[in-house]
């Protein structure tokens, strides 16, 4: 059975299952599609965050910026796991008790204001917006090379799937299907990794293989032969890295904070019964989590080594355009791979200066591993199926989010108090919709690669969500005047900044002309530490949180309980 045959039919099979336990957990009131009823074994909803989380930045996108960028993609690793460790010991626990399945209802309530809650929406809909984007454009990319249909093609059969278990079910339908896409991306991850694993060094466990000899005899790490291909070809040394400290330290800690501030993880912790069951999905979604991390570098180095010697052939000195493996020809005709015949010789060389001739997208990178292995065609169509379900999975999520704080915290809780729960549920569903058609448009014209978009949604995350959440809980002076302050300064300044150099100005987008040498992709961090500074400032120059609140505040900071999660 050939590749296409094989993808349509595991791809189908998978969607087949997701919109099936769509149907079977469709929700029937505000309760089941905001936090899935609250009654969510932690080990399935460990699985759901896990699968939440790991998007197609994740599943995509992260190892092929490590393949391209070596030593400097580690900040990636850092910064999501800490950020993921941050947001499961320091904030998840104290949400919980508050009892507000939302950031802006965590926000409106904790700041006693209405206008905080809409500023808060405001926020949240910038940062998924921007997130959503990404894995849109993860899902065009499988489609238009395992499918054969253009990106936009892609992009519109996603939202299709994503529409119908998202407006259906909701978080109880999110909840489950995920749980379904968890175990189909973690497969589609592992199964080639441990196969080109054993065919390169011998080693069953790619984390082992990743720092292992070759297994051809030579003696040769497999780390020292791709450092030795680098320098050879004119890129940097693999394993040693050309970015700042300071941009290094600002990128990671943005995607640090830029997590313990994402709204649609931060809801997860609402679908268990108890605080205790919250740390515990906590514990076992980072389990999850570090199965697909601990094997992000290995792939991306078995894919680098492969990629420049399929490229440049035995010899170094290029291969025949003729004779070029299948996969080349594969992911030229999407558009994400090609060749100029520079020097007019016939052959494809891949190097790091003048010499280059190919030019390839590095969202490919994972997805086209295994045909550039050459492993088996069924093999190539579970990764298909695995990198769509990373997409999907994380789109749900944040698409819920959207609606959830279009609905609850907008509508219900600013605008229009009065309407009845069906009511409620039924704007819910029309933000959803109305929320996929943007999402949509903005995977047909993304602002730039995977993972780069999805870092822009972290900054934006830190520079606004974290430090009203982190004042919120352990701060009892803290007022609405100093949060709202912070949080507009906050986003304005780094969402100008990404703008600016990503839009306005690309040209300029340069070290030499960053701030302080941080670029826009830890630019959040910088915000961040302007909205902690303006919301200091502003309420030392305002009064007090009323006493209250303040108590209210300090009830939050022993997480005993059930804590249930409240609409109201």
């Amino acid at each position: 059975m050939d590749i296409q045959t094989l993808t349509f039919l595991i791809v189908g099979v998978t969607f087949a299952v997701y919109i099936g336990i769509a149907v079977w957990s469709r929700a029937g009131s505000t309760n089941d599609f905001y936090v899935a009823g609250g009654g969510v074994h932690p080990v399935a909803n460990g699985m759901a965050t896990a699968a939440d989380w790991m998007s197609a930045a994740s599943f995509i996108s992260m190892a092929g910026l490590i393949s391209f960028m070596g030593y400097d993609g580690a900040v990636y690793l850092l910064g999501w796991t800490g950020g993921y460790v941050l947001l499961a010991l320091c904030l998840a626990p104290y949400l919980r008790k508050f009892g507000k399945f939302t950031v802006p209802a965590f926000i409106g309530d904790r700041y006693y204001s209405n206008t905080a809650r809409t500023v808060a929406v405001i926020c949240a809909v910038f940062v998924c917006f921007t997130y959503v984007a990404g894995q849109m454009r993860g899902v065009g990319v499988v489609f238009s090379r395992f499918l054969e249909v253009d990106v936009t093609a892609g992009v519109i059969i996603g939202m299709a799937i994503v529409f119908f278990y998202a407006v259906l079910g909701g978080m109880k339908g999110i909840t489950y299907t995920q749980v379904a896409q968890y175990c189909v991306l973690i497969c589609a991850y592992l199964v080639p990794a441990i196969f080109i694993s054993i065919m390169m060094t011998g080693h069953a466990i790619p984390q082992l293989g990743f720092g292992s000899e070759l297994s051809d005899g030579s003696g040769t790490y497999l780390l020292d032969k791709l450092d030795g291909l680098s320098t050879e070809l004119g890129f940097a040394e693999y394993t040693s890295g050309t970015k700042s400290t300071i941009d290094v330290f600002f990128i990671t800690a943005a995607l640090m904070v830029g997590t313990a501030g994402l709204p649609h993880v931060i809801v997860r912790f609402f679908t268990v019964p108890k605080v205790r069951d919250a740390r515990k999905s906590a514990g076992w979604a980072l389990l999850f989590i570090a199965l697909l991390y601990t094997t992000a570098p290995a792939i991306a180095t078995f894919a680098r080594v492969n990629m420049i010697d399929t490229i440049n052939g035995p010899d170094a000195q290029g291969t025949a355009y003729e004779e070029a493996p299948s996969w080349i020809g594969n992911w030229e005709s999407t558009g994400l791979i090609s060749w100029e015949d520079k020097n007019g010789d016939g052959k494809m060389f891949y190097s790091g200066d003048e010499r280059n001739e190919m030019d390839i997208d590095r969202d490919i990178m994972v997805l086209a591993n295994p045909e550039i292995a050459d492993l088996p065609a069924w093999v190539i169509a579970l990764v298909a199926a695995g990198g769509i379900a990373a997409a999907l999975s994380t789109s749900a999520g944040l698409l819920l989010v959207i609606s959830t704080s279009i609905s609850h915290d907008l509508l219900k809780r600013n605008l229009m108090p009065r309407i009845t729960e069906k009511q409620e549920l039924g704007y819910a569903r029309i933000a959803s919709a109305v929320a996929v058609c943007i999402a949509g448009y903005l995977g047909i014209n993304p602002p730039g690669f995977v993972a780069q978009v999805v870092a822009f949604a972290f900054g934006l995350a830190a520079s606004s969500f974290f430090p009203a959440i982190i004042m919120g809980i352990f701060s009892k002076r803290m007022n609405k005047e100093g949060a709202i302050a912070g949080m507009l300064s906050g986003i304005s300044f780094t969402a100008l900044y990404i703008i600016y150099f990503k839009f306005i100005n690309p040209a300029a987008n340069t070290p030499d002309n960053w701030w302080f040498g941080i670029s826009p992709e830890g630019i959040g961090t910088l915000g961040m530490l302007l909205n902690f500074g303006v919301a200091v400032a502003v309420a030392r120059m305002t009064s007090d949180a009323p006493k209250h609140v303040q108590e209210m505040v300090a009830s939050i900071r022993f997480p005993k309980g059930a804590g249930q999660a409240s609409a109201h």
